[in-house]
């Protein structure tokens, strides 16, 4: 589905990435772990376009992606999500949504098209609601929606917990379940080790740019040197 081939990044000399390679699969979790600086949220920039690698190369089923414009791979199937929310906040649920579709949606296919991804996310009560009058929870399940609206096949999140009610990352959790069992792969960055530990099925463990691990939840948490690059000499941190 989506694979990185030795991926790398640098600014000016310094390398935030260097010789990551990645796999995912369809109908997948997955998390992207590591300490702050790691680069975590660099590749998820180098994978959705917001910035071009300096080295290796990005296939989207198949396809050299790498050059290719945010928009272009967001209309094939590559979504995200910003760790600071980015709607329109005197619009409506249901027209922040549409603003996801217009682009992969002839007009008689729109309305339905979001009526269904606000199904997705428990949101049809709320379509008329102005966002700003939503909880942050709510607010992020809608930016979620607007997200996979134009057919997402994989959904990049970064730090989507943050901020979230143990109640709210309950909610998110199910919802992620949902679009897995739908067909679609998820990848998240995210500093909630309980949330990633209990909801990813696979984790890729990022240090110093450099991917050190990959594995099942209890793969990583046993992993000597994840335990000493992430957490420190112990792993009371992965529970």
């Amino acid at each position: 589905m989506l694979e990185t081939q030795q991926l790398g990044v640098s600014f000016g000399g310094v390398h935030a990435l260097s010789g990551v390679s990645l796999a995912i699969e369809p109908g997948r979790i997955y998390g992207l772990i590591g300490p702050n600086g790691a680069g975590k949220s660099t590749a998820i920039n180098a994978i959705t376009g917001t910035i071009v690698p300096t080295a290796g190369r990005i296939l989207w089923h198949g396809k050299d992606v790498s050059r290719w414009p945010q928009y272009r791979r967001a209309r094939s199937g590559l979504a995200r999500t910003f760790q600071n929310l980015a709607l329109f906040h005197k619009l409506s649920v249901w027209e922040n949504v549409a603003c996801g579709a217009l682009h992969a949606h002839d007009d008689p296919n729109l309305r339905g098209a979001v009526d269904a991804a606000l199904d997705a996310f428990g949101l049809a009560q709320l379509a008329d609601e102005p966002v700003n009058v939503l909880s942050l929870g709510t607010r992020k399940r809608v930016e979620m929606a607007r997200a996979t609206v134009a057919n997402a096949k994989l959904l990049l999140l970064d730090e989507p917990a943050a901020g979230l009610t143990g109640g709210e990352i309950t909610e998110f959790s199910e919802r992620m379940r949902e679009f897995r069992d739908r067909g679609g792969s998820v990848l998240l960055v995210e500093h909630d080790m309980s949330l990633v530990m209990t909801l990813c099925e696979h984790i890729f463990v990022l240090d110093f740019g450099k991917l050190i691990a990959g594995g099942t939840p209890d793969e990583v948490r046993a992993n000597p040197a994840v335990q000493a690059a992430y957490f420190g000499a112990g792993d009371e941190q992965l529970h």
